[in-house]
């Protein structure tokens, strides 16, 4: 299954009268967009066909799932009035959009080299990502609205699952609620984390719906670390990315693992 035969599945599945596909070929992406509002959505096609490799139609049925949720909660006319408890910040690459289609710029906040913060409204199976429009519709201070997001956070559980491989140890969070990878944010959470390990710390969020915290206690964990983030990255639903990062002195920083168990931090 290659990226035209996966555009062509999607089209089958997601074809409509009030709908328009746009596929762009040097990104492999594929728009949907309704033609009578004009808004849509905007989908990386080859973590697709990594993923049909080893789902098949299920693959396919998540991202069609996604693209219909996502495509009705536009058609709807959203307000941040009296749903304080439902704003979130959420993760991104950095080659993620700033704006919306329409030219009104996100809500964003600087984070890494890798990453950047938006904030979106919690829909319940979908959310949306806030823009200064909306703000500015419901007269909301930003900054007073980003505490509230982050406090939000603050609420979510941080339960881990865990696992030993070659003398070191990974946890990870993945609750499936949209906001995992967002835990990186969470600032308690990993001072906690850095006082329970023993070798390095490392924090990695390959997609949205996972944080993966490693204890790298040999030089072999760099290597397990690399090959993790990887297979997430490029089997995610929402990529962020295959880079992972050292949590030292409460700072993030980038790593890059080389071969033959070699690491090499990027000069700040």
């Amino acid at each position: 299954m290659d990226v035209k035969q996966i555009k062509k599945k999607l089209e089958n599945r997601l074809a409509s009268s009030k709908r328009t596909f746009h596929f762009d070929r040097e990104k492999d992406t594929l728009r949907i967009e309704n033609i009578e509002t004009g808004k849509g959505i905007t989908i990386t096609l080859p973590p697709i066909v990594a993923k049909w490799e080893n789902q098949k139609e299920k693959a396919i049925d998540e991202v069609v799932y996604y693209v219909e949720e996502a495509l009705d909660v536009m058609g709807k006319d959203q307000s941040l009035r009296n749903e304080e408890k439902k704003i979130f910040p959420v993760i991104r690459s950095t080659s993620f959009p700033t704006e919306a289609r329409e030219g009104v710029p996100f809500v964003t906040e600087e984070h890494t080299a890798e990453t950047r913060i938006y904030f979106a409204l919690d829909l319940g199976k979908t959310y949306r990502m806030i823009d200064r429009e909306l703000l500015a519709k419901e007269d909301w201070d930003e900054q007073e609205m980003k505490e509230m997001a982050r406090f939000n956070l603050r609420s979510l559980p941080t339960e881990m699952k865990q696992d030993t491989i070659a003398g070191n140890i990974f946890y990870f969070l993945n609750s499936k609620d949209g906001y995992d990878a967002s835990r990186i944010l969470n600032e308690s959470l990993l001072k906690e984390m850095k006082n329970k390990l023993e070798g390095e710390m490392t924090v990695s969020v390959p997609h949205q719906d996972v944080l993966i915290i490693g204890d790298i206690r040999n030089e072999t964990g760099y290597d397990v670390l690399a090959q993790l983030t990887m297979s997430f990255f490029t089997n995610g639903h929402v990529p962020i990315t295959a880079l992972s990062f050292l949590y030292e002195e409460n700072e993030l920083e980038p790593i890059f693992i080389l071969a033959k168990n070699r690491k090499s931090r990027e000069e700040k």
